[in-house]
């Protein structure tokens, strides 16, 4: 039994590969086209299941695309992609005959949703198999994979970015784990058996920068007193993280762009060019559009630097995901402090769920360590956190419920009101998703 073959038609070159590696590695055999012209004359030579069209095309919009090939009775299920989704817009693309369509930029589990309902509804009267199960990447259960739905689109973005050589830029607030994304990233890349170079940019003073990124020969300045490897050639064949990349100074911001325009360094002193194979990812919790208006950040740098971005999400918008990381730093605390506490006590659940966690993960990760040291029980007791944690009144039953309301809204958001589908981004049962919707009154 065959896979299915989907056209991927889309003029963003970046874009069209990202998305058919992500599908060719869900077990989807794919062809590309970058106008409505080249997608013509690959359904003329080529066997195609399914069709994904941008909406916005250089030679013809996708919507005039699929309506001549309703004319030529071409029934090949068409699915439309755009930036520019509204209801108008979907209801003339269904009424036109298109079996669905995704909006842009796409959470790549509804991509794989829209695709197997499709499939299985096709499979029911035509011959395509869609037997093969989808083959994803799975990540390492670590702490950053919660099961809240900012946490679920952060890994599944993780999938679909990571086997592409697109160069990325991490944003997010400080303790969010934006070098754990980028280690992930690396690890479930073509590049993982290579090296991982992590750099705080943040740290490199303005006058050394040069000899961090690309070394020096012995001699070469005042101190250069044997030869020195710069992270750049140290991380060739694999990846270079540059952490908190906002805050170069202007002019080695050139030195970081030319770097990754040629992809050749010299070495301070040297002459000899040396040609670099590193996959850039870039992290930040400044705002670089606010620091380019500024006159702050290099614009081409920036866009050097964000061929896909990757929002690491703050603690506080992920609070079905407290409870978990919480008994996953502790049972870490415990072990490298020799300690046996096995649990949370409901005050200090209580206490975690109301509490801001301004510095987030790390945040949490310390105030657990620390607590975990103190306590002097197998259950973690409220008299061991911090002060700013004692004042709590909200039972824990009350706000575990706020959090699976705020959960299952936005499921319903990003699945356009579809319940199947919200279902799935939850992991739960259809019938689960509407006694939830029932018990917490959410239905207009």
């Amino acid at each position: 039994m065959k896979n299915i073959t989907v056209l991927i038609i889309e003029d963003d070159n970046a874009f069209n590969n990202m998305l058919a590696q992500f599908l060719k590695r869900n077990q989807y055999e794919v062809h590309q086209a970058y106008s409505a012209k080249e997608g013509n004359l690959l359904l003329e030579k080529e066997h195609v299941d399914l069709i994904i069209s941008d909406l916005r095309l250089p030679d013809k919009d996708g919507i005039a695309f699929l309506k001549e090939l309703r004319l030529s009775e071409n029934s090949i299920p068409f699915i439309l992609m755009t930036a520019y989704a509204d209801v108008q817009t979907a209801v003339k693309a269904m009424k036109m005959g298109a079996a669905d369509y995704i909006s842009k930029p796409f959470v790549p589990e509804e991509v794989l949703l829209v695709l197997n309902k499709i499939t299985t509804k096709k499979e029911e009267n035509s011959p395509i198999s869609t037997t093969k199960k989808n083959k994803k990447i799975t990540l390492e259960p670590n702490y950053h994979w919660g099961k809240s739905i900012a946490s679920l689109q952060l890994k599944k973005h993780i999938e679909l970015v990571a086997p592409t050589p697109l160069t990325l830029l991490i944003t997010g607030e400080s303790g969010t784990g934006k070098e754990v994304i980028a280690k992930t990233i690396h690890e479930n890349s073509d590049r993982k058996n290579g090296p991982f170079i992590a750099v705080d940019c943040g740290a490199i003073p303005k006058d050394i920068a040069g000899s961090e990124f690309f070394g020096h020969v012995k001699g070469s300045f005042t101190g250069a007193i044997s030869d020195k490897i710069g992270c750049f050639e140290a991380a060739n064949g694999g990846t270079l993280f540059l952490d908190e990349v906002g805050n170069l100074a202007y002019e080695n911001q050139i030195l970081l762009l030319r770097a990754i325009q040629e992809r050749k360094i010299k070495r301070i002193g040297s002459n000899k060019e040396i040609s670099i194979d590193v996959r850039i990812i870039s992290a930040t919790n400044e705002d670089l559009k606010k620091a380019i208006q500024d006159g702050n950040f290099r614009e081409d740098l920036y866009h050097r630097l964000n061929e896909f971005s990757i929002t690491s999400p703050a603690l506080r918008d992920r609070k079905e995901d407290i409870e978990g990381f919480a008994m996953l730093f502790l049972k870490n605390a415990s072990e490298q402090l020799h300690k046996d506490v096995q649990s949370l006590s409901p005050e200090v659940m209580i206490a975690f769920l109301k509490y801001p966690w301004p510095g987030n993960l790390r945040e949490m990760q310390n105030i657990v360590k620390r607590a975990t040291l103190l306590n002097t029980t197998n259950v973690l007791e409220i008299e061991s956190l911090p002060i700013e944690f004692a004042n709590t009144n909200q039972s824990t039953t009350n706000l575990k419920d706020e959090a699976e309301k705020t959960a299952i809204l936005d499921a319903l958001h990003l699945a356009k009101g579809n319940k199947s589908r919200a279902a799935e981004l939850l992991g739960m049962s259809r019938k689960t998703l509407y006694n939830k919707i029932n018990q917490f009154e959410l239905e207009d």
